[in-house]
């Protein structure tokens, strides 16, 4: 099925962002040159550059030209379980370097997180995550055994981990997330090529089944000069609580 025609205006202009075609700081096309680039009417390329806009992709307008931002696009936080997919769903390459899984005893936090003993065996995963050739984030896992074994016969150099254990029958449903800041230590700054104790966002995640039973701990730490979070929300015309929080991330 042949996508509507503002979404591909869209996917071109976003190509041409990514591969440096249309630099930051550099202005797009006015709306009539994009029309008639695409045979496309204002309303079609208002609603792309809508879309752009809204992905933090450019800047501007109200009577000038939009600008490429130095921030690039961004991802609805909520669906962040898959690194692999979100680097593919913005055009980026996604990449990764296994240093070890390993089955050992349960730490103390992960314990918690997972309701297990302190001790008992799981199943740890560290990798470097690149995009595009380059180290972005540290990504550290802890996986009930039940799951987690089943990455024994599986490269993790190759593919996106959840995807492989998603087609084993793992419900990996919903997470939750938590977004701090720490310091780099010996192995952050080893692998993201960093000075040690160098700020890195931290994000740490609860991964459970539709039945809300604990499947991974992870803790996923990024080079803030790569990739960066921003929260969006409403408030609903009533008093009342916010509602539809988002956090998004960013690749830089």
């Amino acid at each position: 099925m042949t996508p509507p025609l503002h979404a591909r205006v869209t996917a071109a202009l976003r190509e041409r962002i990514r591969l440096g075609e249309l630099p930051a700081g550099a202005s797009l096309p006015s709306e009539s040159e994009l029309c008639h680039e695409f045979g496309a009417s204002r309303g079609t390329v208002r609603t792309a550059l809508a879309t752009l806009r809204h992905e933090g992709l450019i800047g501007g307008g109200q009577g000038r030209r939009p600008v490429v931002r130095e921030t690039a696009v961004v991802q609805p936080f909520e669906t962040l379980l898959s690194f692999t997919a979100w680097a593919e769903r913005i055009g980026r390459t996604p990449g990764q370097r296994t240093v070890e899984i390993a089955r050992r005893g349960a730490t103390a936090d992960a314990a918690a997180a997972l309701r297990i003993e302190e001790g008992t065996p799981v199943i740890e995963v560290l990798r470097l995550r690149l995009l595009d050739g380059e180290p972005v984030m540290v990504e550290r896992a802890a996986f009930v055994e039940s799951a987690g074994r089943l990455l024994f016969d599986f490269d993790p150099d190759t593919a996106s981990i959840y995807a492989h254990l998603a087609g084993l029958g793992v419900d990996l449903h919903s997470a939750r997330h938590t977004i701090d800041a720490v310091g780099a230590d010996e192995t952050d700054a080893t692998l993201l090529g960093i000075a040690a104790g160098s700020p890195l966002l931290r994000e740490r995640r609860h991964t459970s089944s539709a039945a809300g039973a604990p499947i991974e701990y992870g803790e996923d730490r990024y080079r803030p000069d790569r990739v960066a979070f921003t929260i969006d929300n409403t408030r609903p015309a009533s008093e009342g609580a916010v509602r539809d929080l988002r956090v998004r991330k960013h690749a830089e």
